[in-house]
């Protein structure tokens, strides 16, 4: 990536072939939520708002459930004012949720590995890490489309 971004940015495991780096004021909250199956919840409440959750992992192994407490993480997206569905969720799927500055990184960009609703990839770490196009998944959660096959 040619310009080296500041602050942080919240990595969010979201399939076994699909992991965001998400800008840390984009996060409202990570929220515990009870498990009835293997799959999370299709909507969510939060904060007393109704909130859509994506699955991005629902056609892999990575474990959404945690065995021990039958329940699971979704992470609440904050969505731009003047759109619908002002929050979303995204299912997180494995262990691999952490915090990293990536001004400190080596950051490599790797257009080939773009997914969709991404922005742009880039390698750091090891890791391959998408940047979320969140205006783009929040204009199709709002207009009621299904964002994941």
């Amino acid at each position: 990536m040619s310009a080296r971004p500041s602050g942080y940015c919240v990595l969010l495991p979201c399939s076994a072939g699909r992991s965001w780096a998400l800008p840390q004021r984009c996060l409202g909250e990570i929220v515990t939520v009870p498990a009835v199956g293997d799959r999370p919840p299709e909507v969510i409440s939060w904060r007393g708002e109704s909130i859509p959750v994506v699955d991005f992992g629902s056609q892999d192994s990575a474990p959404w459930r945690d065995q021990r407490g039958d329940t699971g993480l979704v992470a609440i997206v904050l969505g731009q004012r003047d759109h619908a569905c002002s929050y979303f969720g995204v299912a997180i799927r494995g262990d691999a949720l952490g915090v990293s500055s990536l001004a400190d990184a080596d950051i490599e960009d790797v257009p080939e590995a773009l997914l969709d609703y991404s922005m742009a990839a880039f390698r750091m770490n090891g890791g391959v890490y998408q940047v979320p196009d969140l205006l783009a998944l929040q204009v199709a959660l709002g207009a009621g489309a299904r964002v994941v096959q």
